[in-house]
């Protein structure tokens, strides 16, 4: 089956919602047709019916118009009655969602209490997974396919007598052995993992779903969304999606990380709920997706982008591919993609020792203060070391009487014609700098993109885009959606944000969007779940502790998780991990290895620690004492 760009997004310009059937869910319709639903988790033991009412109530408070409830087991299941009996007294009707893991009766159990039961495809018939590798005849195979369908005709009897909805959630940290050994840790295997259950369901007339399909890795998540979108649409669904990036993280890092992954997927009109899952209390998750959806909307409303005809093969939506440019010093081709930070006066002066920004561009002040190589404005630059001229579309021409071995060209997107692409093609020291301006840069920049992929300008591209918010929230979440997504799809050689209100943050935070999407590691990778009812220890305590012992090991990604549902294989590229193995019990992971198990809490983080040097990945900064003490 062949897939086309088409099949997941009809404008890669302009915003469009993609088209979806309406499923209602207790009170709520998800849907095309409904707006962007918010939701969030409970991080409390589904045992305990008062701390349960009582944070569903909080979540609720805070925006969240579905609320999702960790049902491990049959007795969580029954005690969801008592939870939904409570919230209704008090004039709840926000609808709740059972999370189930491993056991179908327990699903069965609860599609009879709640409006919504999420089973996961990985786990839900077949045995937990032990990254074994086997063989399977196309017979074998479809004898598993048979078996899944047994297990499940039985829930979904239910679920239609009892009206409820079924999440069919796929995440990248567990698919079964058998999904993984035909198709691999891949886009395709989730896809299929996903599209075995559709075909069932709606071969017995079972429509009222809702998808997901997450990772941690916002570059497989992102792929593998796009993929079962077009898929389903060769094969006539139109499921509405649930959207989200799993252990996202916490702080600056979690908001960024969720905003890249679930932003790019909304900017092309995919998603109709999404949940911001964040390592901390999950009513902190609710403004976040709130900020998030309200700035699809705001782009939603942008003037109509013209599309750039000739645009065939520029882009590659389901896998990553990175665009090819030639190397302009340390710029472009295989160099990771720079950070540039902007002064539009002297007196806004950072600390480029701590932030460490590749160049910082001074405008036509000539400073000499500052170690990190400079851009000045080309009228008033003179040669010197670490100094490079910026010129303008209006003094492009001049670049040809410049001895400068590296050429920053500033210009606006509207500003990109056949003559400019032919000047610069012929030119091999130009960097350009493009200025996104539009109320739509995602759209503004793909057309940039396709005009010089057509042109064949080969030139490394940094992307400039300036701000002016004072909520630091609100400019993280902006800057990641507009600029994320460029960077998942192999787009851009460098940053260049800008923030009148707070210019001082916009380095790190350049740094983060591009750790986000994977294309430059600069820090510590801390792959960390939400928490929910599963998880038996103080995961932000604990994930405090770790940071503060390890976050200056910024060649390692270390996951922390609450339990064994998703860690072994959300951390399937992490270096280590710590997951939850019972109540005050602890594993430690070597990749996907559990090299030590059941470790007691109070001995977890030190005996991490102490992996870490064993495997020669430890270097001492003082880190270490400052936790002993």
């Amino acid at each position: 089956m062949k897939i086309h760009m088409g099949d997941y997004c009809l404008d890669i310009y302009n915003y469009h919602r993609r088209n979806t059937d309406q499923v209602l869910i207790g009170t709520v319709w998800v849907g095309s047709k409904y707006p962007i639903r918010v939701q969030s988790m409970t991080n409390t033991s589904t045992m305990d019916t008062d701390a349960s009412t009582a944070q569903c109530e909080e979540l609720i408070d805070a925006g969240a118009e579905l609320v999702r409830l960790t049902t491990q087991g049959v007795r969580e299941a029954q005690n969801l009655y008592f939870i939904r009996k409570n919230l209704l007294a008090k004039g709840y009707v926000v609808p709740l969602v059972a999370d189930v893991h491993f056991n179908p009766k327990v699903a069965e159990e609860a599609a009879r209490i709640v409006e919504k039961v999420r089973i996961n495809p990985g786990n839900f018939v077949d045995s937990i997974k032990t990254f074994q590798q086997y063989e399977y005849t196309d017979e074998e195979y479809a004898k598993e396919i048979a078996k899944i369908e047994e297990k499940l005709i039985p829930l979904l009897e239910i679920c239609k007598e009892n009206s409820t909805a079924i999440r069919i959630g796929v995440n990248h940290g567990s698919l079964s052995d058998r999904i993984m050994s035909r198709f691999g840790d891949t886009p395709q295997g989730m896809v299929e993992s996903c599209m075995e259950f559709l075909r069932i369901c709606r071969k017995h007339n079972f429509l009222r779903i809702v998808i997901s399909v997450k990772a941690s890795n916002t570059m497989v998540m992102v792929h593998t969304v796009r993929l079962l979108v077009a898929t389903m649409q060769q094969e006539g669904m139109r499921f509405p999606l649930h959207l989200g990036v799993t252990e996202a993280g916490d702080a600056e890092d979690g908001r960024i990380k969720s905003a890249v992954g679930i932003g790019a997927l909304l900017i092309d009109g995919i998603g109709d709920t999404i949940r911001v899952s964040l390592s901390e209390h999950p009513k902190n998750e609710l403004p976040v997706a709130n900020k998030m959806v309200d700035y699809i909307n705001q782009v939603a409303k942008a003037p109509t982008i013209e599309p750039f005809i000739y645009h065939n093969n520029f882009f590659k939506p389901f896998a990553y591919n990175r665009r090819k440019s030639i190397p302009v010093g340390p710029i472009g081709n295989t160099h990771v993609p720079i950070v540039i930070h902007s002064l539009s006066d002297t007196e806004n002066c950072i600390d480029v020792t701590a932030t460490k920004p590749d160049f910082i561009y001074v405008g036509s002040s000539i400073v000499n203060t500052y170690p990190t190589p400079k851009i000045i404005d080309a009228a008033v630059w003179r040669k010197e070391e670490n100094t490079y001229p910026m010129f303008s579309i209006e003094t492009y021409t001049n670049i040809q009487m410049c001895d400068a071995d590296i050429v920053f060209l500033s210009m606006k997107s509207t500003e990109i014609t056949k003559e400019i692409c032919e000047f610069i093609s012929a030119t091999t020291r130009v960097i350009l700098i493009v200025q996104l301006l539009s109320e739509n840069p995602v759209g503004e920049g793909r057309k940039v993109f396709a005009t010089l992929h057509y042109y064949q300008v080969e030139n490394p591209v940094v992307l400039q885009r300036a701000y002016n918010e004072e909520d630091i929230e609100m400019l993280q979440i902006k800057s990641s959606v507009d600029i994320g997504s460029f960077f998942l799809d192999g787009f851009g050689d460098g940053i260049m944000l800008e923030n009148k209100q707070k210019i001082q943050d916009t380095v790190s935070l350049s740094f983060s969007i591009l750790q986000a999407t994977r294309a430059r590691m600069s820090k510590t990778e801390f792959i960390s779940c939400p928490g929910c009812g599963r998880t038996l220890f103080d995961l932000q305590q604990t994930i405090a502790h770790i940071k503060r012992a390890t976050s200056h090991l910024n060649h390692l990604k270390i996951g922390i998780m609450g339990c064994i549902v998703n860690g072994p294989g959300e951390m399937a590229d992490a270096d280590y991990g710590y997951v939850g193995a019972g109540k005050g019990k602890i594993s430690l992971y070597k990749k996907q290895e559990c090299v030590q198990r059941n470790i007691p809490e109070k001995e977890a983080v030190q005996r991490l620690i102490q992996l870490i040097k064993d495997n020669g990945d430890w270097y001492d900064n003082g880190a270490e004492n400052e936790l002993m003490q």
